[in-house]
C-alpha cells in the first residue's frame, strides 16, 4: 500500500470509526441496482450455481499436506474465494486460463489443480513469485508446462498486443491485480479490443474494495456480484458476451 492511500485510510479512519472491529476491515459502499445498465445473464446464473455448488465439495485440505506455505484463511469458504475458483472451473471446464495477479501463486495453484487435465493456465505479474516472502509455488508447479507465468505488465498495450493470441484463446479469466483504481479500468479497455473466439467467464477480486466500486459499476456486460460465497472483500463474475457494438 502507498503511502497516499496509508494517509487517506488512516484518515477516514479518524473521521468515520469503523462500527465493528474485525482483524481486517476495509471502507466501501452499498449502492442501488435499478440504475445499474448491466444485469446478470442466464449464463451468469448457471455458471455460478453450478460452481458453488461444486464448492461446496472441493477440498484443500491436500494443499495442507504438502508441505507448501499454504494461508490458513485460504481454506474458508465462503470468506475466501479459492473454493468458488475451484468449483468454476470444475464446472465449465476452460481449456486456457489467464490469471492477472500471480503474487505467491495461491489462485494459480488451485486453479492448475482443479482444472481438467489438458488445460493450462498462464499467469502475469510484475513480481517474480520468489520474490514473496511466502511463495507458495514450488518449481515443479510449472515442470508439466501446464502452467506458465510471464513476469510482464499486461496493462502495457504493446506488452497486450504481444499476447493477443493468448488472450484469444483464453476461456476463463481471473483478475486480481493491484486494486489501485487504475490498473483495473486499464486492462478492461485493452479487452475490449479482443476477439475472443469464446465469449470468457472472467472472475474479478475484490470488487467491493473503494477502488474498485467504480470499476465494478462501470462495467456494461453481464455481471453477477457473487460475494456472498466467494471473497469478503467482493467477488464478480462477468460474462464476456459482445455488445451491441461491437
Amino acid at each position: 500500500m502507498g503511502l497516499r492511500a496509508k494517509l487517506r485510510k488512516k484518515l477516514l479512519r479518524s473521521l468515520l470509526p469503523p462500527p465493528v472491529q474485525v482483524r481486517h476491515g476495509e471502507y466501501s459502499m452499498i449502492l442501488s441496482a435499478d440504475d445499474d445498465p448491466a444485469q446478470p445473464s442466464d449464463r451468469l446464473f448457471t455458471a455460478a450455481l453450478q460452481g458453488i455448488e461444486a464448492a461446496r465439495r472441493v477440498s484443500l485440505v491436500p494443499f495442507y499436506q504438502t508441505g507448501r506455505r499454504f494461508p490458513a484463511e485460504a481454506d474458508i469458504w465462503p470468506g475466501e474465494n479459492y473454493k468458488l475458483l475451484a468449483g468454476l472451473v470444475q464446472t465449465l471446464h476452460p481449456k486456457q486460463v489467464v490469471e492477472v495477479g500471480t503474487a505467491e501463486g495461491v489462485g494459480a495453484v488451485i486453479l492448475k489443480r482443479f482444472l481438467p487435465e489438458r488445460s493450462r493456465i498462464t499467469t502475469f505479474d510484475i513480481k517474480d513469485w520468489r520474490d514473496f516472502r511466502h511463495p507458495v509455488f514450488t518449481e515443479a508447479d510449472f515442470a508439466d508446462g501446464r502452467l506458465v507465468q510471464h513476469l510482464e505488465d499486461l496493462t502495457d498495450p504493446a506488452i497486450f498486443e504481444k499476447h493477443r493470441a493468448l488472450l484469444e484463446a483464453a476461456d476463463f479469466f481471473f483478475l486480481d491485480g493491484p486494486k489501485d483504481g487504475v490498473m483495473e479500468p486499464k486492462l478492461l479497455k485493452l479487452f475490449e479490443t479482443v476477439r475472443f473466439r469464446e465469449p470468457p467467464l472472467m472472475v474479478v477480486d475484490d470488487i467491493r474494495l473503494w477502488n474498485m466500486l467504480a470499476v465494478w459499476r462501470g462495467i456494461i456486460r453481464p455481471k453477477l456480484d457473487l460475494t456472498s460465497f466467494g471473497h469478503w472483500s467482493g467477488t464478480g463474475l462477468i460474462d464476456w458476451t459482445p455488445t451491441p457494438a461491437a
